[in-house]
């Protein structure tokens, strides 16, 4: 397995979340550009693409802040050192295992569901599979139950 630093995991994280964060920004600034064209004007009382696109520039608008602070959230994000008794908490890298196949999970306050370098898997703790795994330690099992199933990991490793 490829050795993953925790500074290289938030350094490829941040990246990830400006490169999103520029792409909300274009794409708000072309439903804006949308919601105020002269094509937008209605021709008559039912016709609504003028509206329509200020409610998507709306919209956009919100996951342009959205990011802004999630990119601003990860940035700020202390990398903590844990030692073998220590819970699992904001910065942790967690190796974990389910029916015989290893995970490795980086916890951050934003950007979960991404993967990163050598296959790491952001998790936030908004998630079930976040709020699960904060507090628990080396050894224990860790139940996640979601919409049809129950998933049950092993925590193997804090870092």
């Amino acid at each position: 397995m490829v050795t993953v630093t925790k500074a290289a995991l938030k350094a490829e994280l941040v990246a990830l979340l400006a490169a999103a964060l520029e792409t909300a920004r274009r794409a708000h600034a072309a439903a804006l550009e949308g919601a105020t064209h002269a094509e937008a004007k209605p021709e008559n009382n039912k016709d609504t693409r003028g509206l329509e696109q200020s409610y998507l520039a709306r919209g956009q608008a919100q996951r342009v802040a959205e990011l802004e602070a999630g990119l601003a959230d990860v940035s700020a994000l202390a990398l903590r050192t844990f030692g073998p008794q220590d819970p699992i908490a904001m910065s942790a890298f967690v190796t974990a295992e389910e029916d015989d196949q290893r995970l490795r999970l980086f916890i951050a306050p934003h950007g979960g569901g991404s993967v990163l370098a050598s296959s790491v898997q952001v998790v936030t703790p908004a998630s079930p599979l976040g709020h699960a795994l904060l507090g628990k330690r080396v050894d224990d099992d860790v139940e996640v139950r979601l919409p049809g199933r129950t998933r049950t990991l092993v925590i193997i490793a804090i870092e």
